[in-house]
């Protein structure tokens, strides 16, 4: 699988994120915030991922972006973890993260925590059957 990060990886309806965050299950792995929904059937991305980090908790934005690249880069290089898991079973999968940290980590703490993250998501989604939404 390639190690990229395309515009259609990202979830941006609004449509789609406020039904995430109204509806969607959550769970916590400090310092990620994580709230998903699952949907069956097949598509060329099977997950669309929403970043972000707290402004209560970081306060400059050049810190917030640069939390946010980690983030996305760490994503890119470890989501053939999810991206196996969701194709074998054709599903699908929306999900945010949200640092709500206080410090600013370093790449290999980030990188931790989203492959921690990305197995969690996979038995959350072991345990609960797909929806049959369109989204």
């Amino acid at each position: 699988m390639r190690q990229t990060f395309r515009k259609e990886e990202r979830l941006k309806s609004g449509r789609v994120i406020k039904m995430l965050f109204s509806h969607g299950n959550t769970f916590l792995i400090h310092p990620f915030r994580v709230n998903w929904v699952s949907s069956a059937g097949e598509s060329k991305y099977p997950a669309r991922v929403l970043v972000g980090v707290s402004k209560k908790n970081i306060k400059k934005a050049s810190e917030r972006n640069h939390l946010k690249r980690l983030c996305r880069e760490a994503y890119r290089k470890n989501k053939y973890l999810l991206y196996d898991y969701l194709e074998g079973r054709n599903v699908n999968c929306d999900f945010s993260m949200i640092y709500i940290g206080r410090s600013k980590p370093d790449y290999t703490t980030v990188e931790k925590k989203i492959i921690l993250l990305l197995e969690r998501l996979i038995s959350e989604l072991d345990l609960q059957p797909a929806e049959n939404k369109i989204l």
